[in-house]
């Protein structure tokens, strides 16, 4: 039996999921922005995120765990509709006073799930497919050491080129590179990666070095 790994509170971790017996995610632009919205929607909540790329029929993302204390609250849906109109919306940190439970936060591994399951009735809808579209678990790496960031986020980056799908990574729309070497806001932590390569131009550079891709998927446990 597979053992799944937890979602540690302020730890980095290498994310990775594909289509069910490796079929595809997204078909055309409309899906992978989808995919984006709802991550956007769900994921912020939880994690920060440090590079990502989204293929055909997989993706890939390297995240950090929030802090407990970093994590908000689950709105309480009962202030939304009674009370004062300035609490409309806002977060249930006083809990349940009837039954004396304490308020909840959000919890990483849900919010996942969440996301998974809402691209999949949206895709299941757009497609006229049914059943389950993602694997699960989804694959997860915890990563502690310097090295393993700069190298996976080349490999999440060169992923489009790994697969022949463009010859450079700036050439791929749906990924994190141009994001990092953006000015426009993102929630990509583009600074604190551009820090890992100490420069911008390094971090261009290290893009076009040659790693050892079987060592570093052997590493990560990624599916063949």
């Amino acid at each position: 039996m597979q053992q799944i790994e937890p979602l540690v509170y302020g730890k980095y971790f290498h994310i990775f999921n594909r289509g069910t017996n490796s079929c595809n995610l997204f078909v055309e632009s409309a899906n992978y922005k989808h995919f984006l919205e709802l991550y956007d929607k769900y994921i912020p909540q939880v994690a920060d995120t440090y590079a990502w790329v989204l293929m055909k029929n997989h993706f890939h993302v390297l995240v950090r765990i929030k802090e407990q204390n970093e994590i908000g609250f689950i709105p309480d849906p009962t202030l939304s509709a009674v009370g004062d109109p300035k609490r409309v919306g806002c977060l249930s940190e006083v809990g349940d006073p009837k039954s004396g439970k304490p308020p909840k936060r959000y919890n990483p591994s849900n919010q996942f799930s969440h996301l998974f399951n809402s691209y999949c009735q949206y895709f299941n809808k757009w497609t006229h497919r049914t059943g389950s579209l993602f694997e699960h678990p989804f694959h997860r790496k915890r990563v502690d050491e310097l090295v393993y960031f700069k190298r996976l986020v080349r490999y999440v980056h060169n992923n489009p080129v790994h697969h022949k799908i463009t010859e450079f990574a700036m050439d791929y729309p749906w990924s994190s590179y141009l994001t990092c070497l953006s000015l426009r806001p993102t929630q990509v932590k583009r600074d604190a990666v551009l820090g890992w390569f100490d420069s911008q131009a390094n971090f261009i550079s290290a893009h076009g070095e040659q790693d050892d891709i079987v060592d570093l998927e052997n590493w990560l446990g990624l599916p063949t």
